[in-house]
């Protein structure tokens, strides 16, 4: 992948991908929910990734869609062309979650709109003190009920404030984000990005095998029920205590060293 819109490195088996439209904070186009979502079914299948981190270039995370070059836009298209504009945007969370990798949003100013799903469907959340959050789609006529957000918002921070800021629109602080469960840490601006480094390194050094089976199930169980829950998790630990990576952290432990995952 050779993406035109943002920036992407892979490196120590890390992803990186920087939003790279500054003077817009990081405003999405077309072009960047296509490649994004390209991207995100690309890494799932690269074993040199084992991890994909996300953040802007700038002050900004990413301020949602572009007011010129899509919504502008949209009003020219026919119904069929509007649906597969919307059902694209779905399709990159889709390929957010189904990516096996652990995906780290690391939020260096404003995240909203878009910019905030894409944080949502993230699995880790680390922000600068500075960081503005909002779901504002209900403040330019459209619906809260965009891109997974009534499925997912409520699962992360509970129903009753998941409505109101969905229904709202308003725009909410770091700290506050962090209070209701959105955010894993707040992190000084100038460490954002070693802290995200530790934690991606952390994590590509894991299991992979393991850590792509708690995501699956982590998926899987929104929807599923006790009974299910208990039956699919049962069948995913047997297929890790028949990988290799089990065995491998039973005889680290046992020597005293640090397990070396392949």
């Amino acid at each position: 992948m050779k993406p035109k819109s943002f920036r992407w490195t892979v490196a120590d088996g890390v992803g990186r991908i920087v939003l790279d439209r500054p003077a817009t904070l990081n405003s999405l186009t077309f072009e960047v929910y296509a490649e994004l979502r390209d991207l995100f079914r690309h890494a799932a299948a690269q074993r040199d990734v084992r991890v994909v981190t996300i953040t802007g270039s700038g002050k900004g995370f990413c301020s949602g869609g572009d007011r010129e070059e899509i919504i502008a836009r949209l009003f020219g298209k026919t119904s069929e062309e509007v649906y597969g504009f919307a059902r694209m945007t779905c399709d990159l969370v889709e390929a957010m979650r189904g990516c096996p990798k652990p995906v780290i949003a690391s939020i260096n100013g404003a995240c909203v709109g878009a910019g905030a799903i894409i944080a949502m469907a993230s699995d880790f959340r680390y922000a600068v003190p500075e960081a503005k959050f909002g779901f504002v789609f209900t403040r330019v006529g459209i619906s809260g009920a965009d891109m997974g957000a009534t499925f997912l918002l409520p699962r992360i921070v509970g129903w009753t404030k998941a409505t109101e800021l969905l229904m709202t629109g308003d725009v909410f602080s770091a700290e506050e984000a962090l209070k209701i469960g959105f955010l894993n840490a707040i992190v000084p601006a100038a460490e954002l990005e070693k802290k995200t480094s530790e934690i991606a390194s952390k994590l590509a050094a894991g299991p992979a095998f393991g850590l792509a089976t708690t995501k699956t199930l982590l998926n899987k169980q929104l929807g599923a029920s006790l009974a299910d829950a208990l039956e699919s998790e049962a069948q995913a630990q047997a297929l890790c205590m028949l990988h290799p990576d089990f065995k491998t952290a039973y005889e680290a432990a046992k020597a005293k060293k640090e397990p070396r995952f392949q």
